[in-house]
């Protein structure tokens, strides 16, 4: 069974005290009370942070301007649902399984990897011209920020050891996905005149500049013991996840339709042998055994309902916005911004709530919050009224920074230290097989409906009732507050 977090496996390099002072996140008394920060601790946090605000920022790159590309394009309606679900699915797809080759062959090397091919991928969206294409180019780029991600918090845990130093880094780490949730709407607003092509130039060129910055600042990181790749587990959950997300995305033209029903079916098969093969291989993606565990559990479930409750409704919003309000991009951008940007500050000052609550405590009132604003919207869009929107964005907000915080340090505490980047993968899995479930249910549920207000106020009702149902689910679990399960 795996073996309770020791400060000590965080990091393997000699303490140096002076680097460590420098970081702007710490001082005297957390580096003197936590002598294994890394050397390179500020540019291993400055690398992640920057590298991860931008594959956000190319995650919410199509919120604005799914109309212009559903235009260009000539998509359908029920395809629509692709332009915001192709990086979901990449990311979905592979978070679990790069997190496990990252631990065993190299956290630096993989995040490199992954900053390179996000450049390439993003740049090559601006070349499409077809929805299948421009898909195809989105579910790349899922699978590149996948090596991002699911590497970030383990090079994060690597430099940092467990206590206020991580707290605080880990919490930076949160800020910055919120950030750039809020800043890709903007960035895309900004660029709107020259034409959504340059929107994803500019991207891929910032990717291949936090990438070049990376390889000069970051150190490698791995397990002890390396282990050979799981090819097949990693095949069968790969699989599992792409039928399942087609499904979803499907159902809304029937959830009794032979295709989606063979595509349900073909997951759970999947996700049974993905499970059959994890408990005969000698080097699981994910060791099984972590699922008796509360606070592993925690991290699953808390974040797969952030994805569905609070992602995927927050994802199609802008569409609904500016279709049915007729907002430009640059007034739906802000609605974005102060929603996401609420949710980054908070989750950064999340921190001194550390020592007060516990973790699950934390989680359940940031469902909450989400549930209470979202549910202070119905009827906004029948009235056609803005302001009566802007209200519910922000209180939203303050929920999603409280589970923006809690979630990545959940996501490296409730694994063995040699196994961070797999504790951030199933983490960031959850969370993003939630948003594409949650993106294809609220367009279901507000195109459903006879008209799109009416629809919107139901998916609002739904998307509560999916936050409250979260809260109680982490509550139920009574894990330690950001403890590591002991072994049993």
């Amino acid at each position: 069974m795996p073996r309770p977090l020791d400060p000590a496996d965080a990091s393997a390099q000699p303490a140096t005290p002076a680097s460590a002072k420098a970081h702007p996140l710490l001082d005297e008394a957390v580096v003197t009370a936590h002598p294994g920060i890394s050397p390179n601790a500020r540019g291993t946090l400055i690398a992640t942070l920057a590298a991860t605000l931008v594959a956000l920022m190319g995650y919410t790159a199509p919120l604005l301007t799914v109309p212009t590309l559903s235009a260009t394009f000539h998509t359908s309606l029920s395809a629509q649902a692709w332009l915001l679900n192709g990086t979901p699915l990449g990311l979905a797809a592979l978070l679990l399984v790069i997190g496990g080759l990252a631990d065993d062959f190299g956290r630096r090397r993989l995040f490199l990897i992954g900053t390179l091919a996000l450049a390439v991928t993003t740049g090559l969206s601006a070349l499409t011209d077809d929805t299948l294409l421009f898909t195809l180019t989105r579910v790349a780029q899922g699978a590149a920020s996948a090596a991002i991600l699911a590497t970030s918090l383990g090079l994060i845990a690597h430099a940092f050891p467990a206590g206020p130093a991580r707290l605080k880094a880990t919490g930076a780490w949160g800020a910055a996905v919120s950030g750039g949730i809020a800043l890709g709407p903007l960035l895309a607003a900004s660029l709107n005149g020259f034409g959504w092509r340059v929107l994803y130039g500019v991207l891929g060129a910032a990717a291949l500049a936090s990438g070049a910055y990376a390889s000069r600042v970051l150190s490698e990181s791995r397990a002890p013991r390396r282990a050979r790749p799981d090819l097949p587990g990693a095949a069968a959950l790969g699989l599992a996840f792409t039928a399942l997300l087609t499904a979803l995305t499907l159902g809304r033209n029937g959830w009794l339709s032979a295709p989606v029903l063979l595509l349900l079916a073909a997951t759970v098969v999947l996700l049974g042998v993905f499970g059959l093969i994890e408990r005969r291989t000698a080097a699981p993606l994910i060791d099984l055994g972590l699922l008796k565990h509360a606070t592993f559990q925690s991290s699953v479930l808390g974040a797969l309902f952030t994805g569905l409750a609070v992602i995927g409704f927050f994802s199609y919003l802008p569409v609904v916005v500016e279709g049915v309000l007729h907002l430009s991009v640059y007034q739906t951008a802000w609605i974005v911004l102060l929603w996401a940007g609420t949710a980054a500050v908070v989750a950064y000052e999340a921190k001194r709530l550390h020592a007060r609550f516990a973790v699950r405590h934390q989680m359940a009132a940031g469902f909450v919050l989400h549930a209470v604003g979202v549910l202070s919207m119905l009827g906004a869009v029948g009235a056609a009224s803005e302001a009566r929107l802007l209200p519910g964005v922000f209180v939203a907000g303050l929920g999603s920074g409280l589970l923006n915080a809690a979630l990545p340090r959940l996501s490296v505490e409730s694994v063995p230290a040699e196994r961070t980047a797999m504790g951030s993968g199933a983490n960031n899995t959850a969370r993003y097989i939630g948003s594409s479930a949650g993106v294809a249910l609220t367009l279901a549920l507000v195109t459903s409906a006879g008209t799109t207000a009416r629809g919107m106020d139901t998916a609002i009702l739904v998307m509560a009732g999916v936050a409250v149902l979260g809260a109680l689910l982490v509550l139920v679990l009574r894990g330690h507050k950001g403890t590591s399960p002991s072994p049993s």
